[in-house]
């Protein structure tokens, strides 16, 4: 019963935040290219930064990451705050997939 009011709760917050993000997100909407970062703070707002394959930087970076396995899925609360939101049931992966397409 949960994970059903969160599935809801998370359509109806992307719902209403659909327009917001086509409108800031116009023409920004493509998949990541390699060695492309992207940071978003706990505020909601995000970079973006291109780094060479044999820069050093880059070699520490992977070393610290990890690959997604899943569907990845974040939201912004109203205290402004970014959210993560957790996508290992499996009812969620497929909330999150559905969101994604």
């Amino acid at each position: 019963m949960n994970v059903m009011k969160l599935a809801g709760l998370v359509c109806l917050i992307g719902l209403s935040a659909t327009p917001v993000l086509a409108d800031d997100a116009m023409g920004t909407m493509s998949m990541m290219k390699g060695g492309e970062v992207v940071a978003i703070m706990p505020d909601g707002h995000m970079g973006t930064m291109m780094m060479k394959s044999g820069d050093k930087m880059m070699g520490e970076m992977m070393k610290m990451s990890k690959p997604l396995d899943h569907c990845f899925m974040m939201m912004t609360g109203a205290d402004g705050k970014t959210y993560v939101v957790d996508t290992s049931t499996p009812e969620a992966k497929k909330a999150c997939e559905k969101t994604a397409m």
